[in-house]
């Protein structure tokens, strides 16, 4: 039993630590997406390279690979449902592969709730998109979308599904503790615009 949970959590660890943002864009022949912006792996600061496609593509595969994990364990009955949806998410916060320097998780987040609760997921990308369209701050569409999270998984899931992401939204406020200066003192970049380096 043991070693199927360790099995779990390593699968999912891997599965979450592949960087389909730095991947994507030296494939495209843009660099390392690490150089550009505000250095981050994800969509949001691949979309600074001016390549929507490829932020796209980033966005959707860092999604992917959240569900991906939940699903793929939740399909075999196992209780290690929970221990891959965490582990997945933070293999994309500290990938091995890049000195456990990643990405701040907000779209391997959602693929996560997806998977646990397709409904909690799709209420998640709806906060993100309606703070992202009103006030045009990522990272304050994802702050808001993290923060209803918790709430949203206590009644449409389980106090065990709340709890889930409730360390999911810690990580993720953690990971944006300079997004969140930056909002403060109101020098965060807006979407569409280049980040200080």
């Amino acid at each position: 039993m043991i070693t199927t949970y360790i099995l779990i959590a390593v699968f999912a660890y891997l599965l979450g630590s592949i960087p389909f943002g730095l991947l994507l864009t030296r494939a495209a022949g843009l660099g390392d997406i690490r150089a550009i912006g505000s250095g981050n792996i994800g969509a949001t600061n691949v979309l600074r390279t001016g390549n929507k496609a490829l932020a796209a593509a980033t966005l959707l595969l860092d999604a992917l690979k959240g569900t991906l994990a939940v699903v793929w364990i939740s399909a075999y009955g196992h209780h290690g449902v929970f221990l891959a949806a965490l582990c997945v998410f933070l293999g994309h916060l500290y990938p091995v592969w890049l000195k456990f320097k990643g990405g701040k998780g907000v779209a391997t987040g959602f693929g996560v709730f997806y998977g646990v609760c397709w409904p909690l997921g799709l209420i998640c990308c709806a906060a993100w998109l309606l703070t992202a369209l009103t006030l045009r701050y990522s990272s304050l569409a994802a702050l808001v979308a993290y923060a209803v999270a918790p709430i949203a998984a206590w009644y449409l899931a389980s106090p065990k599904a709340a709890l889930l992401a409730l360390i999911i939204a810690a990580l993720v406020y953690w990971k944006h503790r300079a997004n969140i200066s930056r909002l403060l003192a109101g020098t965060e970049p807006s979407i569409g615009k280049k980040a200080a380096v």
